[in-house]
């Protein structure tokens, strides 16, 4: 699962994805600095997992991870292939989440490819060219589906009306996440199209560093505008986040964020984020080889969960030994969770939580 960076030039996803994956992506004051997609596998931060290896004292630790990539800046008429847009709508095609970066700082040195610092037109500019795109994939799609529908197959008919729905909100500036339909249209109809207004998606606003405990005016406008759209705003000074991700010294770096009000970087909130906006959560396995997390979809059963580590668990799956993360905290080890009976052997239609501690039978 890929969560991809996106915005127009110069409002600071090189920079972020730096921070973010420490994989040192160029970064310059120009547009289309960011040519290839640059993908960078990011560490989830996660507490429960240091809890985990004070308690158990493992060989190594395995943190979950997400993949971030970092997409060519965007411009106007994108969707018609201007600047780098059929490259940038096709990256952006193949992630599962969008991170939308808005400049919400003045600053005269960094040249705005309007001229002028305005998050709403920004979002704007972004969200049209993605939904120019999406009805080009609608329209095209409507001719297909017309012509099977006149033969009178109900299922084509049925389609139709659905992306003619689609295609009226699309003309009328409206994002396909932001439309209703039942949870049987939306999985036979909807989703196998990959819409790209389709993907969730949250705002990242770009601060100066005064503003990145409170946000801003342009923070605010932000928020107001996408009110409706049940997305995530987070307020990030990137810049900033530049400079802590360049000292080494842990000591330095909680200094750092002190004097700026802050209890972690921001960036670990927005990876953090970035998981959950994926749908995704965590279980562990402890052991003194190993505490991992993994990671699996909401939802997941034990079978699935199983099959992260390898395909052979979920196909020989018998059952899970499960124990809540507060147990083995509260306990202190898996012996003890046993003997105070808190351990659960959950069988193939246990949905995992988020937290889980969990071990596997299985028999290939």
């Amino acid at each position: 699962m890929k969560a991809g960076i996106v915005g127009l030039p110069n409002v600071g996803k090189s920079t972020l994805f730096n921070c973010l994956s420490n994989a040192k992506a160029q970064s310059a004051n120009f547009p289309f600095c960011t040519i290839e997609p640059n993908i960078g596998v990011v560490n989830v931060p996660d507490p429960r997992l240091q809890k985990l290896e004070e308690l158990v004292n493992p060989e190594r630790v395995m943190p979950a991870t997400v993949e971030i990539v970092d997409i060519a800046g965007l411009v106007k008429g994108a969707s018609k292939g201007e600047g780098l847009g059929n490259q940038f709508l096709a990256n952006i095609r193949e992630t599962d989440a969008i991170l939308h970066v808005l400049r919400c700082f003045e600053d005269d040195n960094i040249v705005h490819v309007d001229g002028s610092v305005d998050p709403i037109r920004d979002k704007e500019t972004i969200d049209m060219e993605l939904q120019l795109k999406d009805l080009e994939t609608t329209e095209k799609k409507l001719d297909k589906v017309k012509r099977a529908a006149k033969t009178g197959n109900k299922e084509a008919q049925k389609e139709e009306a659905i992306l003619l729905k689609i295609k009226e909100n699309l003309e009328a500036g409206i994002s396909v996440r932001a439309l209703e339909f039942s949870e049987e249209d939306y999985e036979e109809f909807v989703q196998p199209t990959q819409f790209i207004t389709d993907k969730p998606v949250m705002y990242v606003c770009n601060v100066d560093e005064g503003s990145a405990t409170t946000g801003n005016a342009f923070v605010e406008k932000v928020r107001e505008a996408v009110k409706d759209e049940n997305a995530e705003v987070l307020v990030l000074a990137v810049g900033t986040e530049a400079d802590i991700n360049e000292l080494d010294d842990y000591e330095e770096r909680q200094m750092f964020l002190a004097d700026i009000g802050l209890e972690e970087p921001g960036s670990a909130k927005l990876i953090r984020s970035a998981y959950k906006l994926l749908n995704q959560q965590t279980y562990f396995t402890a052991g003194v080889k190993e505490v991992r997390a993994w990671t699996v979809n909401v939802g997941a059963t034990g079978p699935q969960a199983a099959g992260v580590i390898h395909t052979d668990f979920e196909k020989g799956f018998i059952r899970a030994e499960v124990i809540a993360y507060e147990d083995y905290v509260q306990y202190g080890s898996e012996a003890k969770v046993k003997e105070a009976g808190k351990m659960k052997v959950e069988g193939k239609n246990y949905i995992v939580k988020d937290g889980d501690v969990m071990h596997f039978l299985f028999n290939v």
